[in-house]
């Protein structure tokens, strides 16, 4: 929940604009009153009527009292703004409540409020306050969507205010403002155990064997329910108090999510364009690693990482491993295409970050890429979605032809050992996810039949 700072509208309306700041603010009516009465005037002291210039006068006089008592009005009234959520996945709604306090010891006349939001966000919402007592407060919600991911300010808020007769209006605005953040949809994805992958926590647990001797240990100090077969005697001397010896650490197994962002790589624009399917492909490949305990990276092919815990970018476990998922959701919801024309900087990162499981969301390669991205399979297992940009904005032929090159490119990675997915349009995620886990899998098993 995001809160907007609380201010008087009071300080808004003091010293600047005056006299010009005033007339300005007349409506129709009152310009028209005025145009009225002045014209009045003019024709009385041109045929000598005086009855008509009285009613000129007063047809004049009053548009202009009324601004003048509208903007000698002092207000002290305070708004605040409460956002919730303000995080949002893409078509998802947030609730704004704006309130409204009357900190003065006089009541108010009638406020209109007008709340500023980005147009992808819907109207302007407007609002109608009757008089507020003194100590009074009011409040008013409305809601905002939006299907396009984004970063979207909220604010200022805006007090209009007019006088009974509906002659002058004159607007305050706060300076406030909140943040809506609209991160990708984020798709649920079943349990998936890829062929030769290090697992995380739990059945798969890797512990980091020790290789050093017994001079090299690291002891610790004694904790009550510590088994005393793993006493350390010779630390325990020296130190003076029992010592034992360090447990195993377990080692977190280590997912790097490849995200191709290259302008050329994608065709179309839109909440049903391909870039956007790999954007949230990869908000949810993200997310299910991070709850399966894996350490987790997001990679660019311009090979920038999302800052995460580690130096190295992978994020920590615990409740480290939930501001990770926030943090790298955040750098999606704002994510854009790219300049870069090729994925060697991506290639280049992959290669120093050691071993781990490697999903990689492309967009269209041509024969040079697709070898370079082939030469990155890993131990640790390799899966890719690969996006077709013909097939997202045209009709799919029946059939692709042999030597089509989307095809060959998946022949290509599949025979350096990627399991390759082609992404159809539209194709939902968790289909394409349960495919790659029975693909994985056979390809194990053809694996280990040719040893054996």
């Amino acid at each position: 929940m995001s809160a907007g700072g609380t201010e008087r509208a009071a300080a808004e309306q003091g010293e600047a604009g005056g006299v010009r700041t005033a007339l300005a603010g007349l409506t129709t009516r009152g310009r028209s009153f005025l145009a009225a009465g002045i014209a009045a005037a003019i024709c009385a002291y041109v045929l000598g009527q005086s009855d008509l210039l009285r009613v000129g006068l007063l047809l004049a006089a009053l548009p202009l009292i009324c601004a003048a008592v509208l903007y000698r009005t002092r207000y002290r009234v305070s708004g605040t703004r409460r956002l919730s959520p303000a995080r949002v996945p893409a078509g998802g709604e947030a609730r704004v409540l704006l309130r409204m306090d009357n900190v003065s010891r006089l009541p108010t006349g009638l406020l209109m409020l007008q709340d500023r939001v980005p147009y992808v966000l819907g109207p302007r919402p407007r609002f109608v306050l009757d008089r507020v007592e003194p100590g009074g407060r009011r409040e008013v919600s409305y809601r905002v969507r939006s299907d396009l991911r984004g970063r979207y300010p909220l604010g200022p808020l805006q007090l209009r205010l007019t006088d009974p007769f509906g002659m002058c209006e004159l607007t305050r605005s706060f300076s406030a403002f909140d943040t809506l953040t609209v991160i990708p949809r984020v798709t649920p994805l079943d349990p998936a155990r890829f062929g030769g992958e290090a697992r995380g926590y739990g059945e798969g647990r890797q512990r980091a064997l020790a290789l050093a001797g017994e001079d090299d240990v690291i002891p610790r100090g004694y904790r009550y329910g510590d088994d005393l077969r793993r006493v350390h005697w010779r630390s325990t001397a020296r130190y003076g108090e029992l010592m034992v010896r360090r447990e195993e650490q377990p080692r977190r197994a280590r997912c790097t999510v490849l995200l191709d962002t290259r302008g050329g790589a994608y065709e179309g624009a839109g909440p049903d364009s391909a870039f956007e399917w790999a954007v949230a492909g990869a908000a949810s490949v993200l997310v299910h690693m991070l709850e399966r305990g894996f350490a987790v990276r997001l990679l660019t092919d311009t090979g920038s990482v999302v800052p995460g815990e580690s130096a190295d970018g992978f994020s920590a476990g615990g409740q480290e491993a939930a501001d990770a998922a926030g943090l790298m959701l955040d750098a999606l919801a704002v994510i854009d295409h790219s300049d870069g024309e090729d994925l060697s900087r991506a290639c280049e990162a992959l290669r120093d970050g050691g071993e781990g499981l490697l999903i990689a969301f492309l967009g269209d390669l041509d024969e040079e890429q697709a070898g370079t991205v082939a030469q990155l399979n890993r131990r640790g297992g390799a899966l890719a979605f690969v996006l077709d940009p013909d097939t997202w904005t045209r009709e799919p032929a029946a059939a692709p032809p042999p030597d089509d090159p989307h095809t060959a490119r998946l022949r290509l990675l599949r025979e350096a050992g990627w399991t390759a997915l082609d992404v159809p349009r539209g194709a939902p995620l968790d289909e394409l996810w349960r495919r790659a886990d029975r693909d994985r899998a056979g390809l194990a098993a053809m694996t280990g039949e040719a040893r054996g």
